[in-house]
């Protein structure tokens, strides 16, 4: 529940700020009058987000198990790249956000009739319901469709949308700088534990060699699929069950917040780590390019008709 309330915030809060945005410089060009358009295309794009989740989740009843595994292993790699472009976009683009839906809003005022509205609510917020409904769904799916995920999930799009509001009334403030660099991080783990999923996803489903398949390493003494370093690099690569229960408290604690399941194959171990050295090294370089270099304060001068030195004379590149 606390892993899908966080992203329901973190992604809700994103859309309700793009919202927030466009309403605001609407009501200060003093056209009032286009804002039910600009709803229309955010109805729509949430309309959208629900269909997809619905066709997700009503739709895979009648397939096959396989076929189940199959849709949802694909559906996880999508969530885990929408995701991952998500972060470094915000990186980038995040301070222009801010000027490019104004000139949006301004080409579609300009040159545009009221279908041009409608398309800038909908995609702004399209994008962010799609990546959301998927990346929940996915998360949902692995936990076993449990209520409290789902209401986790509600839970913190319903406090986005107060925090929105509340931000827009200028009645709370907060970092939004720190607030998404903080959110990023976690969605990068997040994105991690989905992607290990989805393996196993494929896995199930015959897609990727592992232990469901027949060059799965067997055991000369159990006669089970190996587990350890001797079932490298089909099998499983540890099984803690007797240790961590499945579907227990702590295992789902890990598996929300960490992607680690007590039973994991080596394919999965290894896209979790290789996922986490990449995509988690170029975030927290994105994260240190952002900072804001401290300026250097000029001394005084001793006298008052001293120059003060310039910051190529005290060594300033």
């Amino acid at each position: 529940m606390l892993a899908t309330f966080l992203i329901g915030l973190r992604e809700g809060l994103e859309a309700a700020l793009v919202v927030g945005i466009l309403v605001a410089y609407l009501s200060r060009l003093g056209r009032k009058d286009a804002l039910p358009r600009m709803w229309a295309g955010v109805g729509l794009a949430i309309a959208l987000a629900l269909g997809i989740g619905a066709i997700l989740t009503f739709g895979a009843y009648s397939l096959t198990f396989e076929a189940q595994e199959l849709i949802g292993g694909l559906m996880s790699l999508l969530a885990v790249a929408m995701v991952t472009w998500m972060i470094f976009w915000m990186q980038k683009a995040g301070r222009t956000m801010k000027a490019t839906l104004e000139g949006g809003i301004d080409r579609a005022l300009t040159q545009g009739g009221i279908w041009a509205l409608v398309a800038i609510g909908f995609v702004s917020v399209a994008r962010e319901g799609i990546e959301t409904t998927l990346l929940l769904w996915s998360m949902v799916q692995s936990f076993g469709d449990a209520p409290a995920a789902l209401l986790g999930a509600i839970l913190g799009l319903l406090t986005a949308v107060v925090v929105g509001w509340l931000l827009a009334r200028g009645a709370v403030r907060l970092d939004l700088r720190r607030f998404f660099a903080w959110t990023s991080g976690f969605l990068v783990v997040v994105a991690a534990g989905v992607l290990a999923y989805a393996v196993m996803d494929l896995q199930e489903a015959g897609a990727l060699p592992g232990p469901f398949t027949a060059v799965a390493p067997i055991d000369a003494v159990s006669g089970a699929v190996a587990t350890g370093w001797a079932a490298f690099p089909f099998g499983w690569a540890f099984d803690v069950s007797a240790v961590i229960a499945p579907g227990g408290t702590l295992a789902t604690i890990l598996q929300a917040t960490i992607g680690f399941m007590p039973r994991m194959t080596w394919l999965q171990v290894a896209a979790w780590a290789v996922y986490m050295l990449v995509v988690g090294f170029l975030f927290v370089r994105g994260v240190r390019s952002r900072r804001p270099a401290t300026p250097r304060t000029a001394p005084e001068p001793a006298h008052a008709d001293e120059p003060v030195p310039s910051l190529t004379d005290q060594g300033a590149p």
